[in-house]
């Protein structure tokens, strides 16, 4: 059987089970729930005070308005710290490869910043999209492009993430091939490589 290098990008499967949803669904199971016990075992309180500190640096250059946001983005911080470092371990998969999820975590996220933007600081959202000393009749034109790269911006970060990602697994995977093909023929130059 013959795979291509670019295999890899497909979400796998397994028993017609996609794995992307176990590879979501399994960080939940390593954070145990707080209790409303006076003591806690040494994991709970460990997690107890990783994500205090986490959160502390998290929000420290921002200024209380924005401490709201900090269940949200503590979250989603160690949710994608606890699957990226779960994609390490052999014969895992790891589920920020897959643009889908990349691209269903960068909308909606997206999303929130303009609406919140637009809402609490409408003429500081709208400035963005005429730069400072524009000449007049480039204005129209210049609103046209800025709304256009504001609404292609989650679809290119998610694409340039994505990339990132899987160019690692990609050159990995090349050099591995590399190694075994010259390994016959130079044995030296394959365990070098």
């Amino acid at each position: 059987m013959t795979l291509s290098f670019f295999d890899q990008f497909m979400s796998p499967t397994y028993l017609g089970i996609p794995l992307i949803a176990i590879a979501l669904v399994f960080p939940w199971i390593l954070y145990p729930s707080p209790s409303n016990r006076w003591l806690n075992n040494r994991l709970t309180t460990l997690q107890s005070w990783f994500i205090n500190r986490f959160t502390q640096q998290l929000l420290l250059p921002l200024n209380p308005g924005g401490h709201k946001w900090a269940l949200i983005l503590t979250s989603l911080m160690i949710f994608l710290l606890s699957m990226n470092l779960l994609g390490l371990l052999p014969y895992t998969f790891t589920p920020t490869t897959q643009l889908s999820l990349n691209m269903g975590l960068a909308v909606p996220f997206w999303l929130a910043t303009v609406i919140i933007g637009m809402r609490n600081q409408p003429t500081a959202a709208l400035g963005h999209l005429l730069p400072e000393g524009t000449p007049v009749p480039l204005i129209p034109v210049l609103i046209i492009i800025e709304t256009i790269s504001l609404f292609i911006r989650p679809l290119a970060l998610g694409v340039r993430l994505t990339a990132n990602l899987t160019a690692g697994h990609l050159l990995i995977q090349l050099i591995a091939t590399a190694a075994f093909v010259l390994l016959p023929m130079m044995t030296t130059v394959a365990i070098l490589t």
